[in-house]
């Protein structure tokens, strides 16, 4: 399915950690900087805040840290919040940055610098974009330590490289904490190239570098870097009174956890205040600056026959101030709860849906930025902005524990949680397709304050999708590819997928709240270049679009338009066979030059893209000689033995030893000739 991101992009992924790694180019195309994110973000103006007072020593043996965050999903942001929470335990005041909201350079200043030690101390917790790409929050802190550190390509540590000059980052202390998934060639290349530039730039590690798997276990790979590394080299290294580790370990545990908000509650209606992007969370900005946008059309693109569901959506963005795409764009959409889940979760903990309330700091925790448009009311809060459906994180059930009533409750929910119970976990609600609301229904004793609901529970994330539309031809409508999701639960129910299920479930007339954000798949400006598209299934999206603009080009503008080759796989040709008739008619009218169709479950033998590919090598191969541009879109698997193939294509046919074939497709990356969109 062609959502890039969120719950609905891998089941088995997401529900298993939560969050899933996306691809929005290749890496080697990254190895350019990319310097604009679309309309998604806006830099932080705001000063940054100094710690509320000065920091008790009695409390906060240890001083200050600080730790940075650059997050595509929200997980990366959540640990740091992990680390942040446990800090006071530990003997630390913790101060957690969107790494947006921060330069480089002033991470010497002041403000940054414990108080006591006068060393600032720094701890990256960050994502991997793909293919080795920095997520969103990071582009231009990766951009500017590059450029200090004098690094050609993020993802390459050359440790014989000649030493930088000038130490501007001298008198920082650091470590790095990674989150990547091995699926992906270029594993966790952006906490790799943090640690690794860092140290270049006269920084001293403190604590040595981690990497979680999102493929393997992400969340275990996290805790035992906190557990065994971070915090004992941290108290090791800046509490050295003992007296002061002693008072640490004796202090009673708090009856409920330390809550960073604090609720204001208004007795009438009140309008959200139209709050500035600067003064918003980092990751909350799409709340406050998408547009409602209504649906035009939307259809069934599978046969009746196909228990599964692809649907066609076209959104009039006509009165959409900020959208502007181009062709082969991604879409955000923010998703919405379905009703009764919301109720569910409201009776569960006893909330009145038709309160209205505000959020501001509790005393004593630094405020982070509005997490959505205030004041707000709990059903719309549960409905727009709260997760309620994904899978909860081992660590969400153990602080839920600290709120379960019956000791059986808490009894499970911590045993759920432990690294012991892992199995456990996985089959309760990994497998079960547990979320939020599900895990409230298992243990109903849970009695949260509705501040505290608000603290540990994770904001609906933005699911992106490729749009399918050339912005040429429909300049005023969008159009997606839709795979919706759902799965049978043991218990006779279905679980289904926030967005997916959501889209799947408007009518024309209905609206959808959405932003654009530009993509690397960009047709080459001279229109006589050969191209080549990869894109089983919905990664169809962006080569429908593609060829509504090659159509165009060729005749409505007349125009020299080359060679177009499409390989597209589905099950059968009379149940998943996406767009049919429209390939047929780019055929017709020379838009597409050859359609190579796999359908997977036709024959004995499954038949892939790939194995396409590699049938028509010498052809692929003479393309490519001509300079052809290559176009990939799909889930990570095909995506790498689509990769597998090219490279034995050009080890084949270009007379290529295998290395040499490698270094031959990364180069074509490297020019902008091998584009990548995958999903895993």
């Amino acid at each position: 399915m062609n959502d890039l991101f969120g719950s609905d992009v891998s089941l088995s992924l997401v529900v298993a950690t939560g969050i899933v790694t996306v691809l929005l180019a290749s890496a080697l195309a990254f190895a350019t900087m990319k310097t604009g994110t679309g309309s998604s973000t806006k830099k932080s103006e705001e000063p940054k805040k100094e710690a509320p007072g000065p920091v008790d020593r009695e409390k906060f043996p240890g001083g200050e840290i600080t730790v940075l965050y650059g997050t595509q999903t929200g997980t990366a942001e959540s640990f740091a919040r992990l680390i942040e929470r446990e800090g006071a335990e530990h003997g630390f005041f913790v101060h957690v940055i969107d790494m947006e909201d921060i330069q480089v350079e002033e991470m010497l200043d002041d403000r940054y610098k414990d108080k006591e030690s006068g060393n600032a101390r720094f701890f990256f917790i960050t994502s991997t974009y793909g293919e080795g790409e920095p997520t969103d929050n990071t582009v231009d802190c990766v951009a500017k330590l590059r450029e200090m550190a004098n690094i050609e390509v993020i993802f390459e540590e050359k440790k014989d490289a000649e030493p930088v000059e000038e130490q501007k980052l001298a008198g920082i202390e650091y470590g790095v904490f990674g989150l990547g998934n091995r699926e992906y060639e270029h594993y966790n290349a952006i906490g790799k190239f943090f640690d690794y530039a860092m140290e270049r730039v006269g920084a001293s590690r403190v604590v040595e570098l981690g990497l979680g798997d999102d493929c393997q276990d992400l969340e275990g790979d996290f805790e035992t870097w906190k557990d065994t590394k971070f915090w004992p080299t941290l108290k090791k290294l800046y509490i050295r009174d003992a007296a002061a580790l002693n008072r640490l370990e004796a202090a009673p545990h708090e009856e409920l956890p330390s809550c960073s908000y604090a609720i204001e509650v208004y007795s009438n209606p009140q309008d959200a205040v139209d709050t500035p992007l600067e003064k918003v969370h980092g990751s909350s900005r799409h709340y406050f600056s998408s547009e409602d946008c209504p649906i035009s059309t939307i259809r069934e693109l599978r046969s009746k026959d196909d228990p599964g569901s692809t649907v066609h959506i076209e959104i009039d963005v006509s009165k959409a101030g900020n959208i502007d795409y181009r062709t082969a764009d991604n879409l955000g959409v923010l998703p919405v709860n379905q009703p009764a889940v919301v109720e569910n979760v409201a009776h569960s903990l006893g909330y009145d849906l038709n309160k209205i309330f505000s959020l501001k700091a509790a005393e004593g925790h630094e405020w982070h930025g509005e997490p959505f448009p205030m004041p707000i009311s709990v059903r719309e809060c549960l409905t727009r902005y709260c997760d309620l459906t994904s899978a909860p994180r081992r660590s969400d059930l153990k602080r839920l524990s600290a709120y379960a009533q019956d000791p059986v409750d808490k009894k499970a929910l911590l045993r759920m949680s432990s690294k012991d119970g892992k199995a456990e976990y996985r089959e309760k609600i990994t497998y079960a397709h547990f979320g939020l609301v599900d895990v409230l229904k298992m243990c109903p004793s849970i009695s949260a304050p509705l501040e505290h609901f608000l603290s540990f529970c994770p904001l609906l994330q933005t699911r992106f999708y490729t749009i399918s539309s050339s912005s040429v031809v429909h300049p005023k409508s969008i159009h997606l590819t839709v795979s919706v999701t759902e799965a049978a639960r043991k218990d006779g129910t279905v679980f289904k997928g926030v967005c997916s299920s959501h889209l799947a479930g408007l009518k024309p007339g209905d609206t959808v709240r959405v932003f654009n954000r530009s993509s690397t798949f960009r047709l080459p400006k001279d229109t006589s270049i050969p191209v080549i598209m990869v894109g089983p299934g919905t990664g169809i999206a962006p080569f429908r679009g593609m060829l509504q603009e090659r159509d165009h080009q060729k005749n409505v503008k007349k125009e020299n338009v080359g060679t177009g080759v499409l390989y597209f796989g589905c099950k059968k040709r009379n149940l998943d066979y996406l767009y049919e008739d429209e390939l047929a008619s780019f055929r017709k009218s020379g838009a597409l030059t050859t359609l190579h169709l796999a359908f997977s479950r036709e024959q004995s033998e499954k038949v892939y893209v790939q194995n396409l590919l590699s049938k028509n090598a010498k052809d692929t191969w003479a393309l490519i000689q001509q300079g052809a541009h290559i176009y990939v879109c799909g889930g990570v698997k095909m995506g790498n033995d689509v990769n597998d193939a090219f490279k034995h294509i050009a080890s084949e046919e270009g007379n290529m030893a295998v290395e040499e074939a490698k270094e031959f497709i990364s180069k074509l990356a490297k020019e902008g000739r091998y584009v990548q969109e995958l999903w895993a």
